[in-house]
C-alpha cells in the first residue's frame, strides 16, 4: 500500500533537519536502511502507509501533514472486495487494483459502495430501496466507520464543547457521577434515578416527567458514561449537529447513528478530559486498567478514548482498535497505526484478538507482522457484557489495541519483551482471500488469484499450501 504525494520526501527531510538528525539515525529509528530513506527524501521511492504512520508518529505530527491521502486504506478495502469469489474469473492483479485506487479514487469508492450493497443483498437483506427509502442499517455503520477513519477519530469542536461543559460541572464533592447528576438537575431540571427497565434497555429519558432513568442492572462505569452521554446530547447538541452537517452523510440511518456515536465521543471526553487523560497515558505508559481506575472508566471506554488523542501538538500514540465477538464478527474497527483491518470479513485467526478468548480477562501480547513486512505491537483482552442479575445472558467480546512496532516501548505491556526477536514475531494477514502466505495452516479459503494443483501422492498439512 503506497502513498503517492510527490512532495512527501521534502517534508520528511525538513522535519529530520529541524530535529538535527542524520539519515542514519532516523533510518535506524524507523527500521529501514539509510539508503532507502535517502531515496524517499529525493522522491525516488514511494512511502508505504505503515511507514508513513511510523514517520508521522516519530515526529509527533499528523499523517495528513505529510501527505493528504487515504489511498492506503482505500487500496486495502479494494483488495478485500476483489478477493471475493464474485471476481474469481476476472484475472485482476494487485497492480490492476492499485492502478484503480491511484488513478480514479472516486470510482474506487463508488465501487466499494456498490460492493457493500451487493454484500447486503447476498447476506439476506431486503431488496434494494428506492431513492426515497432508508439505507440498510449495515451500510450506515460502514459509512460511520469510514467517517471516523477519515476524521482520525478526533473532533476538535467536540473536545472544546466537552471542556466547556466539564468546567461547569462541580466535581468537588462525591465524585464525577454525583456531580453530573447535580448538573443535569440544576441546568436542565432532570432528576436521575435507578429503576428496572424493559429487557435490553439501559437508559430512558422521560421529557414529560423531567427524569432520566438508568437500568439498575448496569455496572457503575456504564451508568456514569450514559449520564455523560445525556449531558452531551443536551448541552452539546449544536456542536454535534454541526459535525454531522459537515460530514455529508447519506440519508437514512446514518445521521441518527452518527449522533449516537458523536454523543458517545463527547461523553468520553467528559469522563476522561483530554489533557489529564493524555498525561495519564504518558505517565503510566498506556496501562489501561490503571488509567481506567483513575477515571472510573471501563477497559473498552479507555481503549476508545486512547484512539482519539490526535490533537495537533499534543497527540498520543497512533493506535488501531478492533472489537470482535467469539464468532469472528468485527463490530468496531479503526486504524491509525497503519495496520489494515478487514472491512467485510473476520480478521486473521493468528491475530491475538482471537487467542484472547482462550485466556479470558488477561492481556494477550503479540508482535504481529503483515505480509508487507510491517510489524505491529498488539494487545488484546476479552470483556464480558450482560445484565448484573442471576442467570443473565452474557456476551463475550475481544478488544484489540495496537501500534506500529517503534511505539511499543511507550506501552507498559512491552516490558520484558525482545522486540527484535524473530522468534516472537507472529505472521498475520488481513484475510485469507488476499493473504499471500500459502504455507499457513490456518487458511480457511484459498487466495483469490490461485488455482489448485493437487498431487494425490502427497498431502500437506494445509490443503491450500499445495496450490500454484
Amino acid at each position: 500500500m503506497e502513498a503517492s504525494e510527490s512532495q512527501i520526501g521534502g517534508r520528511i527531510k525538513r522535519l529530520r533537519r529541524q530535529r538535527r538528525l542524520n539519515q542514519a539515525d532516523l533510518a535506524a529509528a524507523l527500521g529501514i536502511s539509510a539508503s532507502y530513506l535517502n531515496l524517499i527524501e529525493h522522491n525516488r521511492r514511494k512511502v508505504t502507509v505503515p511507514l508513513l504512520f511510523a514517520i508521522a508518529g516519530y515526529f509527533g505530527v499528523e499523517p495528513g501533514e505529510l501527505v493528504d491521502s487515504d489511498e492506503g486504506r482505500l487500496l486495502g478495502d479494494l483488495m478485500e472486495a476483489f478477493g471475493d469469489d464474485l471476481f474469481v474469473d476476472s484475472a485482476l492483479t494487485n497492480l490492476d487494483i492499485r492502478d484503480l485506487a491511484q488513478a480514479n479514487p472516486a470510482a474506487a469508492r463508488a465501487m466499494l459502495k456498490l460492493y457493500d450493497r451487493y454484500r447486503g443483498l447476498v447476506g439476506g437483506a431486503a431488496p434494494p430501496p428506492s431513492p426515497s427509502e432508508s439505507q440498510p442499517f449495515h451500510l450506515a455503520t460502514e459509512t460511520i466507520s469510514d467517517f471516523l477513519q477519515e476524521s482520525a477519530n478526533h473532533f476538535p469542536a467536540l473536545e472544546a464543547a466537552a471542556e466547556r461543559i466539564r468546567a461547569d460541572i462541580d466535581n468537588s464533592g462525591d465524585g464525577f457521577e454525583s456531580a453530573i447528576r447535580t448538573y443535569l438537575f440544576n441546568v436542565f431540571g432532570f432528576e436521575t434515578l435507578l429503576a428496572s427497565l424493559p429487557h435490553g434497555m439501559a437508559c430512558q429519558r422521560d421529557g414529560a416527567r423531567q427524569r432520566i432513568i438508568l437500568s439498575d442492572l448496569l455496572p457503575g462505569e456504564s451508568a456514569s458514561f450514559l449520564l455523560a452521554q445525556q449531558v452531551a446530547l443536551l448541552a452539546a447538541g449544536a456542536e454535534i449537529d454541526a459535525v454531522i452537517a459537515s460530514a455529508d452523510l447519506p440519508e437514512g440511518d446514518a445521521p441518527a447513528l452518527a449522533r449516537n456515536v458523536l454523543s458517545s465521543y463527547v461523553a468520553a471526553a467528559l469522563v476522561m478530559p483530554y489533557a489529564p487523560f493524555l498525561k495519564a497515558c504518558r505517565d503510566h505508559r498506556y496501562d489501561i486498567d490503571r488509567i481506567g481506575r483513575r477515571f472510573g472508566a471501563s477497559f473498552e471506554q479507555v481503549c476508545h478514548r486512547m484512539t482519539t488523542l490526535q490533537r495537533k501538538g499534543a497527540s498520543g500514540i497512533p493506535l488501531h482498535l478492533v472489537r470482535t465477538d467469539i464468532a469472528g464478527n468485527i463490530s468496531k474497527r479503526f486504524s491509525l497505526s497503519g495496520i489494515h483491518i478487514p472491512r467485510h470479513s473476520g480478521a486473521c485467526p493468528r491475530w491475538n484478538i482471537y487467542a484472547a478468548f482462550l485466556a479470558p480477562d488477561r492481556i494477550n501480547v503479540q508482535l504481529s507482522q503483515m505480509p508487507d513486512g510491517q510489524r505491529y505491537f498488539c494487545i488484546a483482552r476479552t470483556i464480558t457484557k450482560g445484565d448484573y442479575r442471576y442467570n443473565a445472558p452474557r456476551r463475550y467480546l475481544s478488544i484489540g489495541l495496537g501500534c506500529a512496532i517503534h511505539h511499543a516501548r511507550d506501552m507498559v505491556y512491552s516490558e520484558g519483551m525482545d522486540l527484535m526477536s524473530e522468534q516472537q514475531v507472529v505472521p498475520i494477514g488481513v484475510g485469507c482471500r488476499i493473504c499471500p502466505r500459502l504455507e499457513c495452516g490456518h487458511r480457511a479459503h484459498p487466495p483469490a488469484d490461485h488455482r489448485f494443483r493437487l498431487d494425490d501422492s502427497t498431502r500437506a498439512e494445509s490443503l491450500y499450501a499445495r496450490m500454484g
